[in-house]
């Protein structure tokens, strides 16, 4: 009678150690008791009895699911291929199991219609310039759409806009004819600055008596300091007529 106890104990002891099932910090277990849901498991170590008890775990931290290139149709008939990566994390364990067949992937399929009908409502122009709205307007969608299946969606981020070939080219034709515009803005305003400065400069070398004829004597120096070429230059007359008077 004894040795029979101790074989039913050592057949219990045996059945909840292979029963025991540890649930991790960044997890969730969803219970359930011949096929019926039966609440949720907490982190820790936790009692799943075979054939009586089943679960599934639930991972809670942030998944990170890559948008394969989308062809689209911009709302002014362009054609482009987009890509994006998509950030979102279950917030709901039970709904993530009972609601839809496989998470991941019926968010992923979500994402990529998403992406292409919200591409078709902007203009390419707007499309490159504002990404960051776009982003923000996909991930709204697909967050209200996948609430009911537990889910958060984090962020959307569009990773590559690529154009075809004759849009590329038009737009590098843009960009050059840009840059050269600027280039010459620049360069009047350059122009208008130094014209402005010479301006300046000149008011004040005819209101300073002798500082003009400073100036060109100064001039005249710093040429006959080149031996390499002969260079003529006419003398203003005021300067003449003041070494003629000194000479007097």
């Amino acid at each position: 009678m004894v040795l029979f106890g101790i074989w039913i104990f050592g057949i219990a002891l045996f059945i909840v150690i292979i029963s025991i099932r540890q649930i991790n910090q960044y997890e969730r277990g969803v219970r359930f008791l011949f096929g019926k849901y039966r609440g949720i498991m907490d982190p820790g170590w936790r009692l799943v009895f075979p054939i009586v008890h089943s679960f599934e775990r639930m991972d809670l931290r942030v998944v990170v699911v890559d948008v394969p290139d989308q062809d689209a149709i911009t709302k002014d008939n362009v054609s482009v291929a987009v890509n994006a990566v998509l950030y979102f994390k279950v917030i709901e364990p039970k709904s993530a199991i009972l609601e839809v067949e496989d998470f991941r992937f019926a968010v992923s399929q979500l994402a990529q219609t998403t992406m292409r009908d919200v591409i078709g409502e902007v203009t390419l122009d707007e499309l490159l310039a504002k990404r960051d709205d776009i982003s923000k307007r996909i991930r709204e969608i697909v967050d209200k759409a996948s609430d009911p299946w537990g889910i958060s969606v984090v962020s959307v981020e569009l990773k590559h806009i690529e154009l075809p070939k004759d849009m590329q080219r038009v737009l590098a034709r843009s960009a050059e004819a840009e840059r050269e515009r600027r280039g010459v803005i620049i360069k009047a305003e350059g122009e208008v600055i130094a014209a402005q400065n010479i301006v300046k400069a000149a008011s004040m070398l005819s209101k300073a008596e002798g500082a003009l004829h400073l100036r060109t004597l100064q001039t005249i120096s710093e040429i006959s300091s080149d031996q390499s070429s002969k260079i003529i230059i006419g003398i203003p007359l005021e300067i003449l007529r003041a070494f003629e008077g000194k000479k007097r």
